[in-house]
C-alpha cells in the first residue's frame, strides 16, 4: 500500500523579476511509495528534489495535483490539519537544524512540546531515542559541544520522537565526512528495519543511494525522469542523468579521452565487457580468454554491487601469447584466434569493441 502518492504534482513559483517568466520547480511529477520502503530521490543541484519534499510534508503548497499522505490529499487542507499530518512526518536535514540555546534532551523533546504531550511521557522517550542512537551520555550537552555525526544523530532522534510513520531526510549526509555518513547511514538502516519506519532521503550523492535505498526516482529540472529498483536504474540506466549518477560510482565504457591513454598503454586489442546481476560469471569468462591462450589485463572499469547484486563494465587489453605474429596481425594464432574467442565470449555477455 501506498504511505506516500503524489499524482500529477506541480510547484511553480512567480517570476523572479517583473516581466520575467515563471520558475517552474516540480513540473507533473507523478510518484508512489510504499510503507517500509526507503525510497531515494537523487538529482543533481536545482534538479527541485529539495521542493519535492517540502511538498510532503506541505511546508510548501503545491500548484497542482494531488498529495496523498495514507491515503488522504493534503494539498488543500486547512493549517489547524496539517499540523497533525505533519506529527507522523519527521525530518533530519543538511545542517541538523538544531537549537543551540536547548540541550540535547531539549532539542529531542521540542516536538513532544508541540504536541503537548505529558512531561512524564516525554521524559521516557527522550531517554528511549538517545539511548536508540548511542547519546544517553549526551542529554546534557549542548549542540556546540557534539561533533557533526552526534548532531545528526540528535537530529534523527529528534526526528522520530513522535513516532512518525514517515521520515524525510533531505540531504541528511552532506555536511559528514564518509566514515561518519556511514554510520548515520546504518542507523538510519536500523530505524527503518527496527520501527518499520518509511524513508524519503533527498541527496545528491549516488553512493547513499547504493547504501540505503530499495527505490529510487531520478530527478532533472523538476521532473521525474526515471524510476524503479536502485539495482535495475543503476546497472540499466535509460536516461543520460542517470548514467551521469552511475558514473560518479562505477566507471563504464572509457570516453574518447579515456581511450587515447589507453591506447598508448596498451598495444593490443581493447574491448569493455558488461557484467549484471551475476548472471554471467566473469571467471567464465577470463577461463575463455585463459584456455584459448589470450593474455589479458583489465585497464578500466569496475564492478558494483547493490542490494547483494552486482552490475559493472570492465574494460581488457588484449593480447595472444601463442602468436608469433604481433598480436593485431591477423592470420593464424594473431587476432583470428582473438576473434574467435570473443565470438564466444559474446554469447555469455554483451562485448563492445574500442580498439
Amino acid at each position: 500500500m501506498a504511505i506516500v502518492e503524489l499524482r500529477g504534482v506541480s510547484k511553480v513559483y512567480p517570476p523572479h523579476e517583473k516581466g520575467g517568466s515563471d520558475v517552474v520547480a516540480i513540473d507533473d511529477v507523478s510518484l508512489s511509495v510504499e510503507a517500509g520502503d526507503v525510497y531515494g530521490i537523487i538529482g543533481y543541484s536545482g534538479a527541485g528534489k529539495s521542493t519535492l519534499v517540502r511538498l510532503v510534508n506541505a511546508l510548501e503548497r503545491s500548484t497542482s495535483g494531488e498529495i496523498l499522505i495514507n491515503g488522504r490529499d493534503i494539498a488543500g487542507l486547512p493549517e489547524r490539519e496539517l499540523r497533525t499530518v505533519r506529527l507522523g512526518i519527521g525530518m533530519i536535514f543538511q545542517q541538523f537544524n538544531l537549537l543551540g540555546s536547548r540541550s540535547v534532551a531539549a532539542n529531542v523533546s521540542y516536538p513532544l512540546e508541540v504536541a503537548r504531550r505529558p512531561k512524564a511521557e516525554r521524559t521516557k522517550r527522550v531517554a528511549e531515542m538517545l539511548d536508540f542512537v548511542g547519546l544517553a551520555d549526551k542529554a546534557r550537552a549542548y549542540p556546540d559541544q557534539l561533533s557533526g555525526g552526534q548532531k545528526q544523530r540528535v537530529g534523527i532522534a529528534r526526528a522520530l520522537a513522535s513516532q512518525p510513520a514517515i521520515l524525510l531526510a533531505d540531504e541528511a549526509t552532506s555536511a559528514l565526512d564518509p566514515e561518519t555518513t556511514h554510520e548515520v547511514l546504518d542507523l538510519l538502516t536500523r530505524v527503518n528495519r527496527e520501527f518499520g519506519v518509511t524513508i524519503i532521503v533527498i541527496t545528491h550523492e549516488m553512493d547513499v543511494i547504493q547504501t540505503i535505498a530499495s527505490k529510487v526516482a531520478v530527478m532533472d529540472q523538476g521532473r521525474v525522469i526515471e524510476r524503479g529498483d536502485v539495482f535495475d536504474v543503476f546497472s540499466n540506466p535509460q536516461q543520460p542523468a542517470s548514467a551521469r549518477f552511475v558514473s560518479t560510482v562505477v566507471k563504464g565504457i572509457p570516453s574518447a579521452d579515456e581511450l587515447a591513454v589507453l591506447r598508448g598503454r596498451h598495444p593490443g586489442r581493447i574491448v569493455t565487457l558488461a557484467f549484471r546481476d551475476n548472471a554471467v560469471d566473469q571467471a567464465r569468462v577470463f577461463g575463455e580468454f585463459a584456455r584459448a591462450g589470450i593474455t589479458f589485463e583489465v585497464v578500466f572499469g569496475g564492478i558494483n554491487e547493490v542490494q547483494g547484486r552486482s552490475f559493472g563494465h570492465l574494460t581488457l587489453a588484449l593480447s595472444d601469447a601463442a602468436a608469433t605474429d604481433a598480436p593485431t596481425t591477423a592470420g593464424p594464432g594473431g587476432t583470428d584466434r582473438i576473434d574467435a574467442v570473443l565470438d564466444r565470449v559474446r554469447t555469455l555477455t554483451t562485448v563492445t569493441e574500442v580498439r
